[in-house]
């Protein structure tokens, strides 16, 4: 029988979360599974998605995609996940049988419209008088419980803390699978981190599982670049008082191996190009507002000669499957610091206000954890 939650919604550009109200949640049906949420992360890019960007999805909306919780019930058609386990999810929408799912970039899925559910279908999640509301990327985690595709979940050990999981679904995936996945750093590299948020510090705990032999922290905010520190960095740059790119081509006797620009800003794209020695290769992460472009001034007989390159990542190229339970491996046995992730946990009433302070410099991320 579908049920009543409690949910925070977004009814648009510029309107922020609304105050928990009741709605009603569907049963599973197919591949679906529906997860009784424990926590449930405030990622930077729900915020952009309810301030600036409506092409994504129609609201209103339950946004929401850093979920963990316990699986309730699931679809006749679900395989691998049962009643009773532990799983993340992820906003990345998998179909597991196109061409890039096949040779192994499930991050590039050109069929995702099949983890949602299609027109003339009851929706996931609708208003009491029967108007449905769109579950933003499969997942809208701002509720008390989520209907998602088996596809969207991965089951991770039964020792990993809620909090410290949910954000593994979006932070750790997006910004240590930069590092692990795509740039495959390797021992010894020089790296450069633009933005330490949760991505950021993510990125500078997957460089330091792969052994980079520096790895350098670039923030606006002194305590923010001091946190770096206990996640691996080992030198920190404060671009306010400094130039990061003379800064860092000083460290490193003339450029990184690797530039990640975890912010989403051209200004600071443009700097993790400039900041590359030879063969290197810088990588934007951050999501940028929609009309945003970014201007690189390229000598091709340069280009060629300093093999240089600039690759964009979606989602720390992941496996969901396959890194979601390895970083849960990873968080319990110490390797990956989740710990120092969470600054806070908070109420479902409480997300325009954590959001500010997240704005504000003042959390790396807080985790929902009250959801009455």
């Amino acid at each position: 029988m579908p049920q009543k939650i409690k949910a925070s919604i977004a009814y648009g550009i510029g309107k922020g979360f609304a105050q928990p109200e009741e709605i009603i949640i569907d049963d599973p049906i197919g591949a679906e599974v529906l997860v009784d949420v424990q926590a449930s992360g405030l990622c930077h890019s729900d915020l952009h998605l309810v301030e600036d960007d409506d092409k994504f999805f129609p609201f209103p909306a339950v946004i929401g995609h850093e979920v963990s919780g316990i699986v309730e019930a699931v679809g006749p058609e679900v395989s691998g996940i049962k009643v009773g386990d532990h799983v993340v999810a992820s906003l990345e929408q998998v179909c597991g049988h196109c061409a890039n799912c096949l040779k192994g970039q499930p991050q590039s899925c050109t069929q995702q419209q099949e983890c949602v559910r299609g027109e003339g279908e009851k929706p996931r999640l609708s208003f009491p008088d029967g108007r449905p509301i769109t579950q933003a990327f499969g997942t809208g985690g701002f509720a008390e419980k989520a209907l998602i595709h088996e596809n969207q979940l991965a089951v991770v050990n039964n020792q990993v803390k809620w909090d410290e999981a949910a954000c593994i679904g979006c932070a750790t995936i997006t910004g240590a699978g930069a590092a692990i996945n795509t740039a495959h750093v390797r021992p010894g590299d020089t790296v450069a981190v633009i933005g330490t948020g949760g991505i950021g510090l993510n990125i500078i705990s997957g460089a330091r599982i792969c052994g980079a032999k520096r790895i350098i922290a670039i923030d606006l905010l002194d305590n923010k670049l001091e946190f770096a520190r206990k996640f691996g960095a080992t030198d920190v740059i404060n671009s306010k008082n400094e130039d990061p790119v003379a800064k860092v081509r000083e460290l490193t006797d003339g450029g990184v191996d690797q530039a990640f620009e975890a912010i989403g800003l051209p200004a600071t794209m443009k700097q993790a190009w400039d900041m590359l020695g030879v063969g290197g290769t810088a990588y934007p992460i951050g999501l940028t507002k929609p009309d945003a472009t970014v201007a690189l001034e390229i000598n091709p007989a340069d280009l060629l000669v300093h093999q240089r390159g600039f690759k964009g990542v979606w989602m720390g190229s992941t496996n969901i499957k396959h890194d979601i339970p390895m970083y849960a491996d990873f968080a319990v046995d110490g390797r990956l610091n989740m710990h120092d992730i969470v600054s806070q946990h908070i109420k479902l009433s409480q997300i325009d206000e954590a959001y500010k302070q997240l704005v504000n410099g003042e959390v790396i991320r807080s985790v929902i954890t009250e959801f009455d």
